[in-house]
């Protein structure tokens, strides 16, 4: 009886946590379980920044009509930030509920190849389909997108302003990503990108377990389609989004919540 209720207690213990039904904000808890590097954002600056995601949306025309979650990324280099919001469609006011927030990097200019991470809402479609990480190292020994297996998110080729030579605008593909955990991961929170968008590797294991931008995928799997990149032990909420906001606070100086990582990343270290 003894080992009965020992297995029971581990089956209980390891299996997945669900946000509680109806309440797709309660997955913010499990953020701060499972997320390590997180930035402990105030109150008044998760106002500010739903504020600045309900902006993006409206000057893209797009309107929410299912509750979803939805990633805002701020490009400013004095903050380089990523935040997970859950937009309630039910609620009349306040519809858009903090979750988490960590370090990110987006495009720093001044070298060849490299673009301004550029402004907007963007849509995580079936049209892009994403891809998973080789792990394999480059000459420098930098895997550029993090470890086997990681998920890269791919938003398309989208217009992003030259960091090189005369500037203008030209094609780039926008990815977000992880990268490489011990030379580069440690840098988050400053902008070092070729103008796709890093991540922590905890947070983009949390976006892919939790379907958080899956909601093309969740439907295409429901007609019966299947994606390789889709890991069979997922486990999605009801509330998968599809939608990337980059925002630029036009911040001047540091914020003590988004402090900036200590030394110097190696150079030319990928996407």
């Amino acid at each position: 009886m003894k080992n009965f209720l020992l297995i029971v207690i581990i089956l209980f213990a390891s299996s997945p946590v669900l946000p509680s039904p109806g309440d797709g904000a309660s997955l913010a808890p499990v953020f701060l379980r499972e997320v390590d590097r997180r930035l402990d954002v105030p109150q008044h600056e998760q106002a500010r920044y739903a504020q600045l995601l309900e902006a993006a949306l409206a000057n893209a025309g797009i309107q929410v009509a299912k509750s979803q979650y939805v990633l805002v990324v701020d490009r400013s280099p004095f903050v380089q930030a990523i935040f997970v919001y859950w937009l309630d469609s039910q609620a009349s006011a306040d519809r858009a509920h903090f979750i988490g927030a960590s370090p990110t990097s987006t495009g720093k200019p001044g070298q060849f190849d490299h673009f301004i991470t550029p402004l907007g809402v963007f849509a995580h479609t079936l049209e892009n389909k994403d891809f998973r990480s080789e792990g394999t190292p480059n000459s420098l020994g930098i895997r550029a997108l993090g470890r086997k297996g990681m998920r890269a998110y791919d938003f398309g080729w989208a217009q992003g302003e030259r960091g090189w030579g005369r500037g203008g605008l030209g094609q780039m593909r926008l990815l977000m990503h992880t990268t490489d955990p011990e030379h580069l991961e440690p840098h988050l929170g400053k902008a070092m990108s070729k103008g796709c968008i890093r991540i922590p590797a905890t947070l983009n294991t949390f976006i892919d377990h939790y379907g958080v931008l899956d909601a093309d995928y969740e439907q295409a799997m429901a007609q019966g389609k299947k994606f390789w990149v889709i890991r069979p032990d997922r486990v999605p909420t009801p509330w998968s989004g599809r939608y990337l906001a980059i925002v630029d606070s036009d911040s001047i100086t540091r914020p003590a919540w988004s402090p900036e990582p200590a030394g110097s990343a190696p150079a030319a270290n990928g996407r």
